[in-house]
């Protein structure tokens, strides 16, 4: 079902996804007819899984609920054992528009990176976001300037292209709650090169979201403790490696 052709492969992580995710397939189809989808189930309840297998794409069933994190980096490790040489991510909610991946995708290859994340506020795409949420990027973004070195404009962002030397990290180390954010800091960690690009983003297009408002606080916390930690390491292993001339 994989085919030959190692290029290009879409994952599609999903949890009770069973309203959304059909549509979702088939607006994949439409603009990658012949391009392996993989859509790994994260120990639904509902009939997601019934729903991927009916739509002819390639499913991994993990047995219980791993997270976002944990699915995730099951599809990104699948990828890298098969050899493919891109991947990109796309959210089984229908949030993510199939049509922007190639935009993506050329990023890759002309600004020559190792990531590309497709962002819903790099240009003013009108895309409606709750406050609490959009205000919590903000507070991310400025969090991750000390160790990025720049300002992002949508670092929660999941709509993700990535090629194999990412692969590579991602498949043996990857943040397994929330894991956007913090997988910039382990991209940096790794001197791997990652760029945004302006993409149009829809709201959810079914089902309910796992993050409402109370999670968002909490998802706000949990994230800012952990780029917290990741930041202390990184500036440790940076002064340590000026300390011994590394």
């Amino acid at each position: 079902m994989l085919g030959a052709d190692k290029s290009l492969l879409i994952i599609v992580p999903a949890y009770n996804e069973q309203d959304a995710l059909g549509a979702t397939l088939r607006s994949i189809r439409e603009v990658y007819p012949r391009v392996p989808v993989v859509v790994i189930d994260d120990g639904s309840t509902d009939a997601t899984a019934q729903v991927a297998l009916d739509c002819g794409v390639e499913l991994l069933r993990l047995p219980y609920h791993l997270g976002l994190g944990g699915a995730v980096q099951t599809g990104y490790r699948f990828a890298f054992q098969h050899g493919f040489e891109r991947v990109v991510r796309v959210d089984a909610d229908g949030q993510h528009l199939p049509a922007e991946i190639p935009k993506m995708l050329e990023e890759m290859t002309q600004g020559d990176c190792d990531m590309v994340t497709g962002s819903r506020f790099l240009e003013n795409n009108g895309y409606p976001t709750r406050y609490l949420r959009r205000a919590g990027g903000v507070i991310f973004a400025w969090i991750l300037i000390p160790v990025l070195g720049r300002r992002l404009s949508d670092p929660t962002s999941g709509f993700i292209a990535v090629n194999r030397r990412t692969l590579e990290v991602f498949s043996h180390s990857y943040p397994l709650e929330y894991p956007e954010i913090e997988a910039l800091v382990v991209l940096m960690r790794k001197a791997l090169r990652f760029r945004e690009v302006a993409v149009k983003m829809r709201p959810r297009q079914a089902g309910r979201s796992t993050i409402g408002r109370w999670t968002s606080l909490r998802y706000m916390i949990q994230v800012f403790s952990g780029v917290f930690v990741n930041v202390i390491r990184y500036e440790r292993r940076f002064h340590t490696r000026r300390r011994s001339g590394g």
